[in-house]
């Protein structure tokens, strides 16, 4: 069972959430209980994402946190992706649920790359500084794209772009920056606080599998709630499941030319969709926060296959090793 969960923590806490969301939702003697406990686990959210970062920076050899090749070109192929929804957008002058559509695709797209990549890039055996490095710079694109773009598609947005992109700076600062920053000083002057926490192997990856648990929980939620149809519901969470596995494999593609496959497909596939969800709500119509509502669970899934994958490469690498040896 031990090694069951280890090797398949993400889908098992996909599932806990999702199974307990229900069971609190329509059990109606938990129902007072699920009221309660909803404000405390949006609550905690941000917290456990600060630790995953705290844990996840303290890994990181600084010296080596700069630009390289695949950045410009995974980051060239959001802006594209970005263009094209909203020139069919304007082209095609969308309203209704055709709009919350392409919205909900937008949203799956212009979110920045996820705070917990470079925890996963790392169980894959990819570099950690240069995922880390595009971390900062997707969150700068999406904080400079979306006061431009979301204003072209919903004229009732009346914020300027300073003060939209100075507020999604902000999230910024203290969804990456602050982590990283004290993850710095603990580095370079906690010492034994920093071998402890380095010492707790897999760390940053358990306490994102528990966060994950309390996302894909608020998902569910949110697509319970929903107010359309299910059909609708389903067309969305079709298209975020057509634009992952686009994403993940155009950023793999990219990454072939700069021996960087992992990285380069985690950087372009795998969003900060709490983030995008946040921004959906802020600037557009709420539903379509359901589109990376359900990305969420799509590019876990991916992740999920890929340590699986990475998982039984290695366990074959040993093999030949010691039949080698023998």
């Amino acid at each position: 069972m031990k090694e069951l969960l280890k090797n398949w923590t993400l889908p098992v806490a996909m599932l806990t959430g999702t199974l307990l969301y229900l069971l609190f939702a329509f059990t109606p003697a938990l129902s007072g209980a699920a009221e309660v406990m909803e404000p405390f686990f949006d609550t905690i959210l941000p917290w456990f994402m600060f630790l995953i970062l705290l844990v996840t920076f303290c890994k990181v050899d600084y010296h080596k946190l700069r630009p390289v090749g695949w950045h410009l070109w995974v980051g060239l192929f959001q802006v594209l992706f970005i263009a094209i929804v909203v020139v069919l957008i304007l082209g095609f002058g969308m309203k209704g649920e055709r709009l919350i559509l392409a919205e909900a695709m937008l949203c799956c797209i212009i979110g920045p790359g996820a705070a917990a990549a470079p925890v996963v890039t790392v169980k894959l055996g990819g570099n950690l500084e240069s995922m880390t490095t595009y971390t900062f710079i997707s969150n700068f694109i999406t904080a400079t794209l979306v006061p431009v773009v979301f204003p072209l598609i919903d004229t009732d947005i009346h914020m300027s772009f300073l003060s939209s992109f100075l507020l999604i700076l902000y999230k910024v600062c203290l969804i990456l920056v602050l982590p990283m920053l004290l993850a710095y000083i603990v580095k370079h002057r906690m010492h034994r606080l920093h071998s402890w926490i380095i010492g707790i192997k897999d760390l940053s990856y358990y306490l994102w599998a528990i966060s994950l648990a309390i996302v894909t929980g608020t998902t569910v939620r949110n697509i319970v709630n929903a107010e359309t149809s299910v059909a609708f519901l389903l067309l969305i969470a079709l298209l975020g499941l057509v634009l992952c596995v686009i994403q993940f494999a155009v950023g793999r593609y990219i990454g072939h030319f700069f021996n960087a496959v992992v990285n380069a497909g985690q950087a372009l596939g795998q969003k900060n969709t709490t983030f995008a969800i946040w921004i959906s709500y802020m600037y557009l119509n709420p539903l379509s926060s359901v589109g990376p509502g359900c990305y969420i669970l799509w590019q876990n899934i991916v992740n999920s296959v890929e340590l699986w994958q990475h998982r039984k490469s290695e366990e074959a690498a040993k093999e030949i090793k010691s039949n080698v040896r023998s």
